[in-house]
């Protein structure tokens, strides 16, 4: 039975994710991860969705406001057993809603170029490849996408 809560990033399960999210990040970028781990603190975010199943937690997702129309989908993460079984398409299109319930009309995102599963996953949720954006303008290794809430 899968289960998705909106809370925010104080919840524990979602600081047990992304620990592991930042562990898998650290072994498939390796050497060039440094460079993103600024842009991956949140000190407190109130819009994390978190997906249990049967009582796990299993994946997280939240997105930050960008500016008054748009937010940035931040800190993807689902357990690798828990893979292929869609979860990913649900915590994505509640954190979408959420952000449009909210009056957004556009989400952003940035992946890394190795991460071919999630840009796999962005593009069938409707995501296209923008120009890199703010802190990832320059950077070679990162992909960033946008898609309209509307």
């Amino acid at each position: 039975m899968l289960e998705l809560i909106r809370t925010n990033s104080e919840n524990n399960d979602f600081k047990k994710l992304i620990t592991e999210l930042d562990k898998e990040l650290s072994i498939r970028n390796g050497d060039t991860q440094f460079q993103y781990d600024i842009y991956n603190k949140i000190p407190f975010i109130e819009t994390v969705v978190i997906a249990y199943s049967n009582e796990k937690a299993v994946g997280c997702c939240c997105f930050k406001e960008l500016d008054s129309e748009t937010v940035e989908i931040k800190r993807m993460y689902l357990d690798a057993d828990f893979r292929s079984k869609g979860i990913a398409n649900k915590m994505l299109t509640e954190v979408e809603s959420w952000a449009a319930e909210k009056g957004f009309s556009i989400a952003v995102l940035e992946t890394g170029y190795k991460m071919l599963e999630a840009i796999h996953l962005y593009k069938k949720m409707g995501y296209t490849q923008i120009p890199n954006y703010g802190q990832y303008a320059d950077n070679p290794e990162s992909i960033c996408m946008s898609k309209s809430l509307q």
